[in-house]
């Protein structure tokens, strides 16, 4: 059973640069969805980074959400939270499969998401893996967000010269007295 076994969790980054994160959220099951964001503020609040949180009608406009903030905003990093509970219909299929993979793509592209969206048979599995005392699956999103920017940040950092060396001692045209240290 998935719920007894113990897991390792990555300790949260260090930055030497303030991190902004946005929080997008559908609150349809509000009180899974508050547990979540709990989680969420609690875990960027313990790494020092500032965060703003809004709130969208439904799973599937999470990712759009994330796409225009990146596009039109200047946050480092983005948390997806919320929760789908299976019905009668295969609409869930549908919600789960296609916000899943649509913020996939927008990590592929270079957003620093950590994905928070629950998806679940029960309502009573959504409470246990929601709470910030239990699985705190809000947490777990923000962190992996977290780590996504300190990667983006040391290698964005890292720069690479153009296929040659420049050579320490040269030669300036039309110098006669010969060749100057640089």
């Amino acid at each position: 059973m998935a719920g007894t076994e113990t897991h390792y969790t990555l300790p949260l980054p260090a930055f030497d640069r303030p991190v902004k994160a946005l929080i997008v959220v559908a609150p349809y099951y509000r009180d899974i969805a508050d547990d979540l964001i709990a989680g969420a503020v609690a875990t960027l609040e313990a790494a020092g980074a500032s965060h703003e949180t809004v709130e969208v009608p439904g799973a599937l406009e999470i990712p759009s959400a994330i796409a225009l903030a990146h596009r039109l905003s200047n946050f480092d990093a983005y948390v997806a939270l919320g929760c789908v509970i299976r019905g009668e219909t295969t609409h869930y299929e549908t919600v789960c499969n296609d916000s899943s993979r649509a913020l996939t793509l927008l990590g592929l592209q270079g957003c620093a998401i950590g994905n928070g969206i629950l998806t679940v048979e029960t309502r009573d599995q959504a409470v246990v893996r929601a709470a910030p005392g239990d699985q705190d699956k809000g947490g777990g999103a923000a962190a992996a967000a977290l780590h996504l920017v300190a990667l983006s940040r040391k290698w964005g950092r890292q720069t690479r010269g153009v296929g040659f060396k420049p050579s320490e001692t040269y030669q300036i045209a039309g110098d006669p007295e010969g060749p100057t240290t640089a």
